[in-house]
């Protein structure tokens, strides 16, 4: 990182703790948030903040008839003309509240339509319908949280037709995720980027290939920064190509991944949910005996007691490496009573979790972290933040989940206050955008300014 950018960002956190706001008209509905630099967020505060989220998401609408082929008008993340399947999924989380003016269901459609008779969905999209990533690579697939999603509005909207749809479509790509990544020891393996988590660090630390070290992902971006004159689709291109071939991209049958098999045991208890309300209880059966079995082996091969932390495996070792997926373990209801409260210390402990904006991607431990962000190597990223507070919710740590979920919010609406927008991600150790972060982001960022708010702050009134 350079320095012009670490001292920017520092003029940002003093600029934003300046900004002090006076409480003498707060409104009843809405208690006033506050850090510890002082500075507190007024109802005024949150319902501009509201606002601009909803503003920014109905300015990246799209689909029609400028459009090659996406026809149907739908939410976008707008990170690209391309689709994604991650993305998609945490913006309905909170457009579930807006559903009359945000077309949320035809984003999620846009993936169901793309499914393959094996029931394999790429996670991303070109503008023309065709899938970015090959099948062949497990890049090409994202954490499977369609069924989050559906579940997610569901408990807005209601609507058991939706669920009927939906369901057979769900069904069939959990059938994919088990065929192809299930391993035998019934955790789940897959690729870091295809994960979600771009740069977050799960090989063990100074792992290499056979043939020597390769090139790291870090590399690849210097070498696609260097190809001057090229166009976005060269460059593109050559990244599809060579990333399968870098020392991240062939990390992926020798691990297991605390997350996915947890998402993958969530989504079974999603399909479980879906199933009784729509009358496909025959199906029950075989969800539950999933579950039953993810459990076991996760609790068994990758719980460490005497950290009391779950790790990702390499080569059937633990990788000692802290990251906040981890935690997809509460949404996925894997996590035994008696090793509860020592896993959720860690949320709790600033030289780990518990930072200025808390909820880092990697724990401050691990000495890859950077209280700057560096995309996944330390930044704070609304849907991690959110899985977090939703699974210390589903399991009875309201407390908890409210204290994060207070102290995450008053630090995206100090920044919001210095920048009038919101960000990709944002620094854990500074009142800060992370660095890089993209900037009118609504997005995933949205999730903050509407449905933290509407779950976690405004109903503490």
């Amino acid at each position: 990182m350079e320095r012009r950018e670490f001292n920017k960002a520092l003029g940002l956190s003093a600029l934003g703790s300046s900004m002090l706001i006076s409480c003498k008209d707060q409104e009843e509905s809405t208690p006033a948030v506050q850090l510890d630099t002082g500075f507190q967020v007024t109802p005024e505060l949150s319902e501009r903040m509201y606002a601009k989220a909803l503003e920014i998401t109905k300015k990246k609408v799209r689909g029609g008839d400028s459009e090659p082929f996406f026809k149907e008008p739908f939410v976008d993340a707008a990170f690209s003309d391309n689709i994604f399947l991650w993305d998609s999924c945490f913006i309905a989380c909170f457009a579930k509240y807006h559903m009359d003016e945000l077309p949320v269901y035809q984003a999620l459609d846009n993936f169901y339509d793309r499914i393959e008779d094996d029931g394999y969905i790429c996670r991303e999209y070109r503008k023309d319908g065709r899938p970015l990533w090959s099948k062949d690579h497990p890049v090409s697939i994202n954490p499977p949280l369609l069924a989050f999603a559906e579940t997610e509005i569901y408990a807005i909207k209601k609507d058991k037709d939706r669920l009927r749809y939906a369901y057979p479509i769900l069904k069939k790509n959990f059938e994919f995720h088990v065929n192809r990544y299930q391993g035998e020891d019934k955790l789940f393996w897959g690729d870091t980027l295809g994960m979600g988590m771009d740069n977050i660090p799960r090989a063990p630390r100074n792992w290499t290939t056979e043939e020597g070290n390769g090139m790291t992902h870090h590399e690849l971006g210097e070498m696609l920064g260097k190809m001057r004159g090229s166009t976005a689709e060269e460059r593109l291109n050559t990244f599809i190509a060579e990333y399968v071939n870098t020392l991240q991209g062939v990390w992926n049958k020798q691990g297991r991944l605390v997350d996915f098999t947890a998402q993958m045991a969530m989504f079974a208890k999603q399909l479980m949910f879906i199933a009784s309300e729509i009358g496909e209880e025959n199906d029950l059966t075989q969800y539950e005996s999933f579950h039953t079995e993810v459990k076991e082996a996760l609790n068994q091969l990758c719980w460490n007691d005497e950290d009391a932390f779950y790790y990702d495996l390499g080569y059937g070792e633990q990788v000692k490496r802290k990251h906040i997926g981890m935690y997809w373990t509460l949404l996925g209801e894997l996590i035994p009573e008696e090793k509860m409260d020592r896993f959720l210390a860690h949320l709790t402990n600033p030289d780990e979790f518990y930072r200025k904006i808390p909820l880092p991607a990697l724990s401050a431990s691990d000495p890859d972290y950077r209280g700057w962000g560096d995309y996944w190597l330390g930044g704070v990223w609304a849907p991690t933040s959110y899985m977090v507070l939703k699974g210390l919710t589903a399991n009875g740590k309201h407390e908890l989940a409210q204290d994060l979920a207070e102290k995450t919010y008053a630090a995206i609406a100090e920044v919001f206050e210095a920048t009038d927008t919101f960000w990709e991600n944002y620094a854990p150790d500074l009142i800060s955008y992370g660095m890089p972060a993209k900037l009118d982001f609504c997005g995933w960022t949205g999730l903050v300014p509407i449905a933290i708010y509407n779950e976690y702050i405004k109903k503490q009134a």
